[in-house]
């Protein structure tokens, strides 16, 4: 019998650059629990392991040359998905938290209600629901 753990999920490694110590703004905008995290020697985040409602991720400092940080080039290649009960609540405390609102929240016609914000990283995010 197959084990239930063994089923593949996503958890993505967001890049931040080098020196960043405080990574609050997730857990102010979404509620983040931090799982694990591991500070260089000047109390910098080397990488850390958060968590949301059970759904992995993690901030990475950049360490390889074709790693970046959106910061660096002023966009990403990858906008991340975030499924929530109440959308336009969580964009709300994620402005709050930090997070630049990009598009405001609205009903879409394939069926989603959705808003994109910045985080204080440059990050990236759609929070989303599907209506």
């Amino acid at each position: 019998m197959a084990d239930p753990n063994d089923k593949p999920f996503f958890a993505p490694q967001l890049m931040i650059n080098n020196g960043v110590r405080d990574i609050s703004f997730y857990e102010k905008a979404f509620g983040a629990t931090e799982n694990l995290c591991f500070r260089n020697d000047d109390g910098s985040i080397h990488v850390a392991e958060l968590s949301i409602e059970g759904t992995i991720f993690h901030l990475h400092e950049v360490t390889k040359a074709h790693f970046f940080s959106p910061e660096k080039y002023g966009g990403t290649t990858t906008i991340i998905g975030l499924f929530v009960g109440d959308v336009h609540a969580v964009m709300h405390r994620a402005v709050k938290a930090g997070a630049i609102e990009i598009q405001p929240a609205k009903d879409y016609e394939y069926g989603y209600r959705q808003g994109e914000i910045r985080d204080p990283f440059g990050h990236y995010w759609l929070i989303e629901k599907k209506i």
